[in-house]
């Protein structure tokens, strides 16, 4: 069985500092996917994730300090794909996938809208552009994983005001919809495949004791190709886990 781990950790640099690395080795996953790790390679420690058992790759931003997306893994892969070969998305490091002999991962860090309308435009050029790479990626890679931060609350379940937040970047209807159209391609969120309570959240704003209150959103997700269907073992959230203003969500597959 693998146990795989999506985790926006919002600085690798400060995450490490909150122990993150000890966290792993506890927890023991097999893979994770990072998410904003605003490092390069020698910023990132490969050193220390080598010496706990992981083989390190990472796709950073540019820009310094910014953004960027990473795969931990046990197993080395068949195959590392950095970035998806357009510029503007691939200069903020934002993709990255591993190719295994059973199935693929790709960490993914989509683009926040919430800081005005050139960046919102930009998610949604993100979002049309990112289906059409999965519809064409799928024709060759049928066994494939997507975790990250999506920036994107699905359903009223899944957010904590959604009355309040109904023309809020990240639950806007577009939005949601986009989540419609993945799973309509035949891709599972993992997470509500086994679990439909309300109240389950996967990040919350470091504002007014948000995460105290658990006044979150969930963002982060593991959606799974519908091939991998009969895989799945089981899905859940780590809210008790603090390295970072989101937590991990995680997926179990079977070998």
């Amino acid at each position: 069985m693998k146990k795989i781990v999506s985790y926006n950790i919002n600085g690798i640099r400060a995450s490490l500092r909150k122990g993150i690395d000890k966290w792993m080795l506890c927890y023991n996953p097999d893979i994770v996917c990072l998410q904003e790790i605003k490092a390069n390679e020698q910023q990132f420690n490969v050193p220390l994730f080598n010496e706990i058992g992981y083989n390190c790759y990472l796709n950073p931003a540019t820009k310094p300090g910014y953004s960027g997306v990473a795969i931990l893994s046990k197993e080395k892969p068949l195959h590392v794909e950095y970035g998806c070969g357009i510029h503007e998305i691939d200069q903020e490091g934002r993709l990255i996938r591993l190719d295994f002999s059973n199935f693929s991962i790709m960490s993914v860090y989509f683009p926040s809208g919430s800081s005005g309308e050139i960046r919102q435009n930009f998610k949604i050029r993100f979002l049309d552009f990112f289906l059409q790479y999965i519809i064409s990626l799928s024709k060759t890679v049928k066994k494939l994983i997507i975790s990250g931060d999506f920036n994107i609350c699905h359903k009223s379940i899944d957010i904590h005001n959604p009355t309040r937040n109904k023309n809020t970047s990240g639950f806007l209807p577009e939005e949601r919809d986009w989540i419609d159209s993945l799973i309509e391609l035949g891709f599972i969120d993992t997470f509500r495949y086994f679990n439909i309570e309300p109240h389950n959240y996967s990040w919350w704003s470091y504002r007014a004791n948000s995460r105290a209150k658990n006044l979150g959103w969930r963002i982060d997700y593991n959606f799974v190709s519908s091939e991998l269907k009969s895989k799945l073992v089981g899905a859940s959230i780590l809210p008790d886990i603090y390295h970072s203003d989101h937590c991990p969500v995680v997926v179990q597959i079977a070998d």
